[in-house]
């Protein structure tokens, strides 16, 4: 039977998986919706108005999810993890209360006036509010990856009696790895938003080939992702090299290098095998890690026999090279589609089916990347200072059993009803715009015959 930690770091990984999801849509969504807001003020066209108040639907639907989910996630701090607020809550603490005073009430309060300000509210104002709620969402962003990043690379403070106490707020906020967390966290964010505008939209034109509602807002997020795609693997490699820098023993297990070598191969493929330390069926570019992460063909890479303690090598060994994977499919699939898109070309129907399938791509390269990002840690906690089985709960391993099965029985539901919610609004009845469908039309009949 599975022991008290091993349930409460699944029970947390379950809740944190559900609750991550909301709020890597509604950070960059909510700056799509001020871009929204902003097209229809300075054209006058209905079409963004209408596109505006689509997705405003969508992003309350998201941040409802993602506030109670954000709420269940943070009771385990008490039932499951008392170690970690014993130990570090001097500054867990006052980071997670910043998150709520800058961040949330201003999210809650202006996002009322988003969704029930029309014609209530002078559009200037509904225009803020919109603009506030935006810069809500980023604020929040921003404290919880200060305090996730500390966890990494912690700095500025001292340890009385066994409790870790503040030295410098700005060291402690501007830690080592915060810059690229944050970076990489917000252009995934722009990146999943992308991709979900672009996908129902193209649900929306498959539904309603003629009706115009879908092309600009597709056109949006295509053009954001290919934008974006290219800033994220720039900063991907620089938060690589900072990672190499501060916690060397990730990047060896997700990279699979069990010894100290020069010229690290660029394992393509390979399963990890713990009890022999090596790795089978490997497939490799000779010197392309090496030539990533210290720019040298021969530079040396530390192995995993050079920490005393590492974490499992399986799940960021392949987690890392899922979220490449989907990463690479997102600039082939987002640079084709913009090309497409902006020579006006139609697009046929199995072009609008591969983008609806990649509604949700930017979850599944969020989630292996959070997972290589976590896992990447243990066995510590706050990295150096509490080791994740210091602050675990006594309470019984059954108790914690029961509550992770209620868990995940109840976000596998809220997941089936969230997703089936987003495709039933973007297929009800879709007001008609001049616009290019009739060839997008005529394209999905060709293909069809």
């Amino acid at each position: 039977m599975l022991d008290t930690l091993m349930l409460s770091r699944m029970q947390f990984a379950a809740n944190i998986s559900f609750h991550i999801l909301f709020p890597t849509i509604t950070i960059a969504l909510g700056w799509m919706l001020v871009f929204f807001k902003f097209r229809h003020n300075r054209t006058g066209e209905q079409i963004w108005l209408d596109t505006y108040y689509f997705w405003v639907k969508v992003f309350a639907l998201t941040f409802a999810l993602g506030v109670v989910s954000g709420i269940t996630m943070s009771f385990q701090f008490g039932t499951n993890w008392p170690g970690f607020m014993e130990k570090v809550g001097n500054i867990a603490g006052p980071l997670l209360g910043y998150e709520v005073m800058t961040a949330f009430f201003m999210e809650a309060t202006f996002l009322g006036v988003m969704l029930f300000g029309k014609n209530r509210v002078p559009n200037w104002v509904h225009t803020l509010a919109t603009l506030l709620v935006a810069i809500g969402t980023t604020l929040s962003a921003f404290w919880i990856l200060v305090l996730n990043s500390w966890m990494h690379t912690p700095t500025g403070f001292e340890i009385i009696e066994g409790v870790v106490h503040p030295t410098s707020w700005f060291e402690i906020i501007f830690n080592p790895s915060m810059p690229y967390r944050l970076s990489h966290m917000l252009l995934a964010s722009g990146l999943t938003a992308s991709f979900l505008i672009a996908g129902i939209s193209a649900y929306q034109k498959l539904k309603s080939p003629t009706s115009g509602v879908s092309d600009k807002p597709l056109k949006v997020g295509i053009t954001a992702a290919a934008i974006l795609i290219p800033l994220q693997i720039i900063i991907g490699d620089m938060h690589g090299l900072n990672t190499l820098e501060h916690q060397p023993q990730k990047i060896a297990a997700m990279e699979g290098v069990w010894e100290t070598e020069q010229g690290a191969p660029l394992l393509l493929f390979a399963v990890p095998n713990e009890q022999t330390r090596s790795n089978d069926y490997e497939i490799g570019i000779p010197n392309l890690a090496s030539l990533i992460l210290t720019h040298k063909l021969d530079g040396e890479i530390k192995g995993l026999d050079s920490f005393e303690d590492h974490p499992p090598v399986k799940p960021l060994f392949f987690g890392f090279r899922i979220m490449v994977g989907v990463g690479v499919l997102m600039l082939l699939v987002s640079w084709y589609t913009a090309y497409r898109v902006w020579r006006n070309q139609p697009m046929p129907k199995w072009h609008l089916m591969g983008l609806v399938a990649m509604t949700f791509s930017g979850w599944v390269a969020t989630l292996s990347g959070w997972y290589v990002t976590e896992i990447g840690r243990q066995p510590w906690l706050v990295e150096g200072v509490l080791k994740t089985a210091d602050a675990v709960t006594t309470v019984a391993s059954s108790n914690v059993g029961i509550s992770l099965t209620i868990y995940l029985t109840l976000y596998a539901v809220l997941m089936v009803a969230y997703i089936r919610t987003l495709f039933f609004l973007a297929k009800k009845r879709l007001p008609e715009y001049q616009s290019d469908g009739a060839n997008t039309a005529q394209s999905i009949k060709e293909v069809s015959v």
